[in-house]
């Protein structure tokens, strides 16, 4: 099952904000997330991970429904990374400050 934003909306609303406030806290952040990736700037959340727009070459290509090759142009691809400590958590492993 996937998270929603209205499931994290309603998660923030658990903490004791408003429904409103909510939806403007978490649609600010991902607005500033959003901004700061248009502007090509890496955006660190520490200890969740790191978004990274990267550059991608104009290549060659091929349509699979017709076979056909085809020229694909340059783009930009946003890449998460997560960090060690969710790493760890996702892994059930545990770990200690010491060791990041």
């Amino acid at each position: 099952m996937a998270l929603t934003k209205n499931d994290i909306v309603a998660v923030v609303h658990e903490l004791g904000f408003t429904k409103k406030k909510s939806v403007g806290i978490i649609e600010s952040l991902l607005e500033i997330i959003k901004s700061t990736l248009e502007k090509s700037e890496d955006v660190l959340v520490s200890g969740f991970g790191k978004f990274c727009i990267k550059n991608k070459r104009k290549r060659r290509g091929r349509n699979p429904a017709t076979g056909e090759d085809l020229i694909l142009r340059e783009r930009k691809v946003i890449t998460f990374k997560c960090s060690g400590k969710l790493r760890s958590k996702i892994n059930g492993v545990g770990y200690s400050d010491q060791d990041l």
